[in-house]
């Protein structure tokens, strides 16, 4: 087995990228990208902690949730969650972020990066309002690269294509937390009973 640590190697079995490429590669949001983040009701999140491990979070409510108020600037609204709050203690340490804006049926994705503050404030957050809730929270990026990525993971794994899922993971928060065993049962089926119900409420 050979383990790469060398750049020229990992160049030697994958290649270079097409001068074309790197062009697809721009400074701030064009036209179709801005269409494609008003359209996307779900984008992944990735920060880096204290200790430098990347970490990734899921955000999702109805298209166009994250809005763009010009080419340069995102506004990513947070709402009622588990409280970890990772991303935002991340973002205090280091307020560099990386962004996959994806849109069901869609292959192709969009990806940003930048720089974020963490903002609070009411009219902002009422503006940023779900059907449900006003914003907690409202992290602001500041683009520094964004580019679309082409649609071969997404032919690859078949994602959209219904007739391709397999069956359905089941999790169970109250396992996770407190383990499998028959003594913790009743406590398992709380716990899993109150989290559906945060499902319904929370939203």
């Amino acid at each position: 087995m050979e383990y790469i640590i060398e750049q020229s190697r990992i160049r030697e079995i994958l290649g270079t990228p097409n001068a074309l490429t790197r062009q697809k590669i721009k400074g701030n949001l064009h036209q179709a990208m801005m269409r494609f983040i008003k359209a996307s009701p779900l984008v992944m999140l990735a920060t880096v902690d204290e200790m430098g491990f990347p970490t990734v979070s899921p955000k999702g409510d109805q298209p166009g949730f994250v809005q763009v108020p010009d080419e340069r600037t995102l506004w990513i609204p947070e709402r009622k969650g588990n409280k970890l709050a990772f991303t935002f203690e991340n973002l205090l340490i280091n307020p560099k972020l990386g962004l996959i804006f994806m849109v069901p049926g869609s292959d192709e994705t969009l990806r940003v990066q930048g720089h974020a503050k963490v903002l609070h404030d009411v009219a902002l957050c009422q503006s940023l309002a779900s059907a449900t809730q006003d914003a907690l929270l409202v992290i602001e990026v500041s683009v520094t690269q964004c580019y679309f990525h082409c649609a071969k993971a997404f032919l690859r794994s078949q994602a959209w294509r219904a007739d391709s899922w397999g069956p359905k993971q089941a999790v169970s928060f109250g396992e996770e937390i407190l383990g499998a065993s028959s003594e913790v049962l009743d406590a398992v089926t709380q716990l899993d009973a109150g989290v559906r119900s945060r499902y319904q409420t929370d939203l």
